[in-house]
């Protein structure tokens, strides 16, 4: 049974590569992962495609909205991994850790090409 629909840029090829691992690691598939520029993504009018391409966000099933690395968190801890993500939601460390995924949510495609070589995906093909 779904728990979460995570709302991610497919053309981000870093994050295109957070999700495989996330799906690799969500053996009781509890997540489902949307591509905000695919076919898929109209059934869920609720989520607004621009806010949703500046910052992750996720549902759960009682449609409660989680958003940056809360979703992450949310999301890694239903794939038992959440203990990798937990301190970067300890109170003290949480404003930092936002303001870093910020920044980092603006420039992924700067930050996918230094790290993978590719900056866009298309088509589910990543290129240069």
């Amino acid at each position: 049974m779904v728990k979460l629909t995570l709302f991610f840029d497919g053309t981000c090829p870093l994050c295109v590569k957070e999700m495989t691992a996330l799906t690799q690691h969500d053996s009781k598939k509890q997540i489902k992962i949307v591509d905000i520029y695919s076919d898929e993504f109209v059934q869920y009018p609720m989520i607004d495609a621009e806010k949703a391409n500046n910052i992750l966000h996720a549902l759960d099933n009682n449609q409660q909205l989680y958003l940056g690395l809360d979703a992450t968190y949310q999301a890694w801890k239903l794939a038992g991994k959440g203990w990798l993500y937990a301190p970067l939601r300890w109170p003290i460390i949480k404003p930092i850790a936002d303001i870093g995924y910020l920044l980092f949510a603006r420039n992924r495609y700067k930050f996918s090409y230094w790290l993978t070589g590719k900056s866009r995906c298309s088509n589910n093909q990543c290129m240069k």
